[in-house]
Order: structure tokens, then sequence, then C-alpha cells
């Protein structure tokens, strides 16, 4: 597998650096966590649908967020708006926009030892992402380290009292979304690795992408994003590798709906479910990884062909059922796997070239970072 100068000098800092320039909770985060944010990270609590709030929160599958662009509209595709995205919530008190009724048709939430996860289908063009728009990845870092969007915060419960989630990924389309938090420590900079942003839910988050079913379970910390034994891909390498299998989950409880939002459910006659996660011990983490597929070469406008982006798993769960970690190859039809340049348009050709120098410029943020002994957020 092949590795760029500039990629190989990123990973040990990756690797290496646990140093954060801050740690808010959301009582005490300030107005304004980095220069340039148009948003807020005191939000309150509440709910508005015209909140500027940039917090998302990750809890459980009727208690999550995701970014989403503040305003409808034709150029409101990810590729545009990624440094302005606020936060839309499923459940109200966060001081967020709420979503919908009708956004959400499949969510999965899985807690593994080392991060927590939501995968999942819907209609994303009612929290104003164009039809059509396959989307891209918000992350902490972004080009300059202030993040996509600028100052957005992540949190979660999952792991004992509210705590700041500092390295995280979410990517977004006007079909389906993805979102991963890692618990701070070494493994969280590879686990909710950044550099991929062409690629989309599937090949970076694999998993169940199911309609109709919405789920907490347990899961196996699955392979870290692009590692394949002692090779490490990276994107625009010639050779695009297949996605990870998706890792083991059990323990799996599912829920009729998550609140007002499942497609078809009344907002008046439905209150939102507050159901946690089965406790229990658990499992192990996943097993070594295996060698890389060459299957399908990255296109220089970010899409890939062959099998670089995998096919969501299948298969519903039951309360007690456990499912099994499976290959999941083949392409997806309508993921978030776009080059963050939504449908076809000269802005969304615009946005296409201004990602492939972004992950350029983000390699090199990695490698300044090692100067001043921080990790940039």
């Amino acid at each position: 597998m092949y590795l760029t100068v500039l990629a190989a000098l990123a990973l040990p800092v990756l690797a290496r650096a646990q140093t954060y320039s801050a740690t808010y909770l959301p009582s005490n985060a300030p107005a304004k966590s980095e220069q340039g944010q148009t948003g807020t990270n005191q939000c309150g609590s509440g709910s508005s649908q015209s909140s500027m709030c940039q917090n998302v929160y990750i809890n459980a599958v009727d208690d999550f967020c995701v970014f989403a662009p503040p305003e409808p509209g034709p150029d409101s595709v990810i590729g545009n708006t990624e440094r302005i995205e606020v936060s839309w919530c499923v459940k109200p008190g966060y001081g967020t926009r709420v979503m919908p009724e009708g956004t959400i048709t499949g969510a999965h939430f899985v807690q593994t030892p080392d991060y927590v996860q939501v995968t999942g289908v819907g209609d994303l063009t009612r929290i104003n992402i164009p039809k059509g728009d396959e989307g891209g990845e918000l992350d902490p870092h972004g080009a300059d380290g202030n993040g996509n969007p600028i100052g957005g915060l992540v949190f979660s419960s999952a792991f004992g009292q509210v705590q700041q989630l500092h390295e995280w990924t979410n990517f977004v389309a006007y079909n389906e979304f993805c979102i991963r938090g890692c618990k701070d420590g070494s493994k969280a900079p590879g686990l909710c690795q950044h550099i991929y942003d062409v690629l989309g839910c599937a090949w970076n988050m694999p998993g169940n992408y199911d309609a109709g079913v919405f789920e907490n379970c347990k899961g196996d910390t699955g392979l870290p994003m692009g590692v394949y034994g002692t090779s490490t891909f990276h994107q625009g390498d010639p050779v695009t590798p297949s996605a990870h299998p998706a890792p083991s989950s059990s323990l799996c409880t599912p829920l009729g709906t998550i609140g007002n939002i499942a497609q078809g459910t009344s907002s008046a006659s439905v209150a939102s479910t507050s159901s946690a996660v089965v406790s229990s011990s658990l499992p192990s983490s996943s097993p070594a990884a295996s060698s890389p597929a060459s299957s399908g070469v990255a296109s220089a406008s970010g899409s890939t062909s062959g099998s670089a982006s995998s096919a969501p798993s299948s298969g519903s769960s039951t309360a007690t059922a456990s499912r099994s970690s499976g290959a999941t190859s083949g392409a997806t039809s309508g993921s978030s796997a776009g080059s963050s340049s939504g449908t076809p348009s000269a802005t969304g050709a615009a946005s296409s070239a201004h990602r492939a120098s972004r992950v350029e410029w983000e390699a090199v943020a990695l490698v300044l970072g090692v100067v001043g002994g921080t990790m940039l957020i």
C-alpha cells in the first residue's frame, strides 16, 4: 500500500498527540469556542428551529444530533456550508434545532469500549440538505484546525457523566447519515479519523443502515478506518481498498420509534422515548485487520468505482440477537460517499476542488502540530 510523505509524517502525530487546547462541558462552554465561528456553544435549554447552536450529543438512538445546514436552498450542499453547520437533534432540551417529523426512517446506536456511533437513513432534506446532495464529512479539525463546522463541539454521557469527545466524525447526505464520537485516549484519533472525507458513511463507519429499525446496541470496537495490518491507505492512492467488515454488535434493544421524527409518526401523539442502552459487559474488540482488497480507484471528483464504498449490512435485530461481523462490499447507491460537492453544478465542482486541497492542508496542519506539541482541534 502506498504512503505519501505527508501521511507517513502525520500518522505518528496522531498516535502521540493527546493534548487539546480546551475541554468544555455544555454548562461552561464559551459563546464561541473558535475564532470565525458563526454559531454558538452557549445554547441553553429548550429548542428553536432558528437556533445557531453548534453542540452535538451522541447518547442513544433516541438522543443524538447531527450537523446540517442552517438554511434551506440549492446552494446549501455540505461542500458549501461545512464551516457553518448547526446542530439538529432528535429531542429538545439542548437549545438546538429539533429534526422535523419524517427526518429519520432508521437509526442504529452502538456503544463500544472506545466510541459511540449512530448510523441510519432518512429524508435529511427536512434539515436543509438539498435533495441529491451526496454530502461529505464534518470533523473537529478542518483545514485550519478550527473544525467543520468552526467551533462545533460533541458531547456524550454514554461513558458516564457528560463529557466532551474531542475526536469525532460526521457524514451527512440527503438520504443517509452517520456520526461517531471517540472516547478520549490514544485510540481516538485513529478510530475517529477524518482524512477519508470523500469515501462516505459505509466505508468510514461500516454498520447497520437498515430503514424501519431503531435500536440501541453494544458492540465491538471496529478497526481504524484506512488501516490494513501494517499498511495505511491514504485517500488519493491509486487503489481504494474495500471497507472493513462491520464489527459485531449484540444486546440490541429495539424501539418502535424515536420520538416524533420517525416517518409517519404523529408529533402530537408520540412522546420521545427515553430508552437506555442495555447494561452489560462489553464484547471483546474486533480481530486483527485483514489484507486490503484491490477493488476500485478513487476518481478525481471524489467518487469511487467498483467496491470502494461498501454496502450497508442487512438484517434486523431483536432484544437478544447477536449480529456477527461480515464483509460489506459493493457500491452504495445514494450514500454520503460524494466529494461534498452535492448535485452536479458549478458550485459542486468548486467544492470538490476545495476538498482535494483540504486533505493536503490537513496533513500539513497535523505535521506542524508536532512543533507546538499540541493536537489541533
